[in-house]
């Protein structure tokens, strides 16, 4: 199983996930917010160091990707037309990047945010880590 971390505060990223729950037709996902116990032991797990509630994290085969990494793969395990974004892997990880970090810093700004973090409904909550 893989593991989406995300911003739970952010209008972007809950769209996102909401998204992404839609689109995984074979359950290959499990989510949790950065903010949530689950989410601060892989940042401590990884020793990722800066502001790394920027950026969506994929947990998966005991590795963490971040930014347009995880988003590339999220994609390719979705499969279908979605797993032709991997193909975007060919450009440099410095290069997606800067636009993805484009992006994260003004996703507040751009798409707004909550108060909390997201609550699933109960027929979600098997697929949130806490």
């Amino acid at each position: 199983m893989s593991v989406v971390l995300f911003d739970g505060v952010c209008n972007l990223c809950n769209g996102s996930v909401n998204w992404l729950i839609d689109h995984d037709k074979k359950n290959q996902f499990q989510f949790a917010s950065l903010q949530s116990d689950y989410g601060k032991k892989v940042v401590a797990q990884f020793n990722l160091k800066g502001d790394y509630l920027d950026t969506v994290l994929l947990l998966e085969d005991g590795k963490v990707y971040m930014r347009s990494e995880a988003v590339l793969r999220i994609g390719k395990k979705l499969g279908g037309g979605y797993s032709l974004l991997y193909g975007f892997v060919i450009i440099p990880a410095f290069v997606r990047d800067f636009f993805y970090n484009i992006v994260a810093r003004n996703r507040y700004r751009w798409f707004g945010k909550q108060d909390a973090c997201r609550m699933p409904t109960p027929e979600l909550k098997a697929n949130f880590l806490g």
